[in-house]
């Protein structure tokens, strides 16, 4: 069998990072995200990476605390950029070529986001993790994705969770809550699902770019999306 998709958009977010601490990475976590990375850059998947920053610092709860908000979304940009480095180290650490490009310029640890190097170097076969989220204030890292996606012309974005799906509540809170196998992108602005947010729906919908919501801390479960089994809930126009 071969993969169903030839270039996917991995959207991790940074809380899941953190795996059983309260604060920073853990590094069960990250090695368990390198490995099913590898898993799918061998079977010739070209692989792109945006990382959220919300283990180390969110603009949000910064602006909670009275720090600026344009201030404390700049400062959740740079705890993406630490999250990319470490994940590269990490799947270099098993062998795969890794790239970070950042959104904001610092050329000392990363390239800039140039489109066009990124897709030279899915195309060589190295993993491109795009740090920094769109280097704009007021934009989440689930949008980044959606952007990122977008411009190297990825198949699918592939949102990993710490939940196997997109239900209509809480599974967390909520025992009665009812997962969804597949959902449009309507459906899910209009009901309001915590998937991504609405900006990043409504690129995904305009683009007509594929969405697959699943725990990505059951380990092969990357490997199970690129190869077209049916695991979470997939995001498409109705």
């Amino acid at each position: 069998m071969k993969p169903i998709y030839k270039r996917i958009l991995l959207k991790l977010s940074g809380e899941a990072l953190m795996g059983e601490q309260e604060f920073g990475i853990s590094s069960e976590v990250i090695s368990s995200y390198a490995k099913q990375i590898k898993e799918v850059a061998d079977l010739g998947v070209e692989v792109g990476i945006v990382i959220g920053g919300g283990n180390i610092f969110r603009g949000l709860s910064g602006a909670s605390q009275g720090i600026d908000r344009v201030t404390g979304d700049h400062m959740g940009m740079l705890a993406t950029v630490i999250n990319s480095l470490a994940l590269q180290n990490s799947i270099e650490s098993l062998g795969v070529p890794t790239r970070v490009q950042t959104a904001i310029e610092m050329p000392q640890i990363a390239e800039p986001f140039i489109k066009r190097k990124a897709q030279r170097h899915l195309e060589k076969g190295r993993v491109v993790i795009f740090g920094a989220g769109t280097g704009n204030p007021y934009f989440t890292t689930d949008t980044a994705a959606a952007l990122r996606a977008i411009e190297i012309h990825a198949d699918v974005v592939i949102k990993a969770t710490k939940v196997d799906g997109i239900y209509d509540k809480d599974p967390v809170k909520f025992a009665d809550a009812v997962k969804y196998h597949e959902v449009t992108y309507t459906e899910v602005l209009n009901k309001d699902l915590k998937v991504m947010d609405a900006t990043a729906i409504s690129l995904c919908r305009e683009n007509k770019l594929p969405i697959i919501v699943f725990d990505s801390l059951v380990e092969g479960n990357i490997k199970k999306v690129v190869m077209g089994e049916s695991i979470g809930t997939i995001v498409i126009e109705g």
